[in-house]
């Protein structure tokens, strides 16, 4: 996949993600490894959720994997602390608010 598939695969994915029940602002940046490679990043700011195709260095946290792993994650075929056991996801920054991630994907 090409970086604008995957970030446009993530941006879909997330486009009707009910974040109303956020109250604090959370930040992420995803950096895509190997085919693909790119950031994007995610923010849930006063109860909307912006994912934009840029660097975001005032982050939470940084979640750094490839493409195929990412889109595993997200569509529930890969467990995201088993991908992190594994090496195939690294997490810099919060680890509280990486964990928070998971509110964003029910």
């Amino acid at each position: 996949m090409t970086y604008e598939e995957i970030f446009n695969k993530v941006k879909d994915m997330f486009k009707d993600a009910d974040v109303s029940n956020v109250k604090e602002k959370l930040a992420y940046q995803f950096n895509i490894t190997g085919e693909g490679e790119g950031a994007f990043y995610a923010e849930v700011k006063d109860g909307k959720l912006s994912i934009e195709p840029y660097e975001y260095f005032d982050r939470d946290a940084l979640f750094i994997c490839s493409g195929e792993t990412l889109m595993k994650i997200l569509s529930g075929k890969q467990d995201p602390v088993a991908a992190f056991t594994l090496g195939k996801l690294k997490v810099e920054g919060s680890i509280d608010k990486a964990l928070k991630i998971k509110e964003l994907m029910k």
